[in-house]
């Protein structure tokens, strides 16, 4: 299938028989999306809802990887819903995957309560005290607290979500104490953790968590997950979850 990239825009091979359009000058996704890709678990018949989809990189991944039946986006900015959209023309998914544009904290309006078996978030990691601001919009949008909050995503998870639905997010180590208390305080319990680490002998910069509607309070810890052997070279498992395991 031929397409007309626009100005910044360029064409990536997710070497998974799928492909995606970015904006270089954009936000442009990174490997939080792809660790999130691999651990989040959409089963048979599952529906599965990604709140700030931006490029629509993790409902085409989950599609990919899981045998989900359908994979929707939600993403505010129009300009990013437009491109994902063209992605996911250009992968011939439009029967499985959908791209909406919408505000995250109007969800629940937008798709109804109960609707979906699994909410995936790759949201903003920082908060408005944190760090400084991209001046470049889209890129601010992303990666700061500009839009909507932790406290946000959550209730609106905790809206959408089915009786016993499963929510999956990657999120800062920093922040993990505010994570766990919000989703207690929406009833979403959290099940599974798993921090993530630049290499052995450094401290964790990504955390991975699962979270039961309505669960019961027991949680499982899993083992780390390293990124990097050496500078440049990716670990066994990461290049797995990737999908390159040479």
């Amino acid at each position: 299938m031929m397409i007309e990239l626009k100005e910044n825009e360029r064409l990536d091979d997710l070497q998974n028989g799928y492909h995606i359009i970015q904006n270089t000058q954009d936000f442009c996704y990174g490997i939080d999306a792809v660790l999130l890709s691999g651990f989040a678990k959409v089963k048979p018949g599952e529906n599965a809802l990604d709140l700030g989809t931006g490029t629509g990189i993790i409902p085409i991944l989950l599609k990919a990887k899981t045998q989900g039946e359908h994979f929707t986006g939600l993403e505010i900015q129009e300009r990013s819903a437009e491109m994902a959209g063209r992605s996911v023309a250009y992968n011939h998914l439009k029967d499985t995957v959908e791209i909406r544009t919408g505000d995250i904290k109007e969800a629940a309006a937008i798709f109804g309560r109960a609707s979906f078996s699994v909410v995936t978030c790759n949201p903003p990691y920082m908060t408005g005290q944190h760090g400084l601001t991209n001046p470049h919009l889209p890129k601010a949008i992303a990666r700061h607290e500009v839009l909507c909050t932790l406290e946000d995503v959550v209730s609106q998870v905790a809206a959408v979500l089915k009786p016993r639905g499963r929510f999956y997010m990657v999120h800062r180590p920093f922040r993990l104490a505010e994570i766990m208390n919000v989703m207690m305080k929406y009833k979403l319990e959290p099940k599974r953790m798993r921090l993530v680490y630049p290499y052995v002998d450094k401290e964790p910069n990504m955390v991975l968590i699962e979270g039961l509607l309505g669960g019961n309070s027991r949680i499982t810890v899993e083992k780390p997950l390293i990124v990097y052997d050496e500078p440049g070279v990716y670990t066994q498992e990461i290049r797995e979850i990737y999908g390159d395991g040479r």
